[in-house]
């Protein structure tokens, strides 16, 4: 990061011992060090948020753009499903498909589909 020469850690080391003096020395290099940890406590602070903040903004950019492929696809197979167009142009899925906005949504109605018999007296 810094690019400082062992040479160069030993003329900042005689000028402190020199000015500050060997008795106050431990005390400030402890408030220094203090200060310095602040800093990267800070710095990284703000790079998880802005990490945060990049990846919502990615994470709504690709809903949307599933939102958008889902309205499509449901468009161009309305008749498979039973649904035709309503007055706004939208389509009327059946009342057994529920309208799904997200992927999340979608795993959360996966989860909670019914159980067929078969499948139910396998498992009892």
């Amino acid at each position: 990061m810094f690019d400082i020469a062992p040479s160069e850690m030993m003329l900042v080391a005689l000028v402190a011992i020199v000015f500050i003096g060997p008795k106050d020395l431990p005390r400030v290099m402890r408030f220094v060090g203090q200060w310095v940890g602040k800093g990267r406590t800070m710095a990284r602070h703000f790079r998880t948020a802005m990490d945060d903040m990049v990846r919502d903004a990615e994470l709504h950019e690709m809903e949307a753009k599933w939102k958008a492929e889902n309205e499509r696809i449901m468009r161009e197979h309305a008749d498979l499903i039973g649904g035709g167009a309503t007055p706004a142009g939208e389509i009327a899925a059946p009342a057994s498909v529920p309208a799904i906005a997200s992927p999340s949504e979608a795993a959360v109605a996966l989860e909670h589909q019914p159980t067929p018999p078969a499948e139910a007296q396998r498992q009892g």
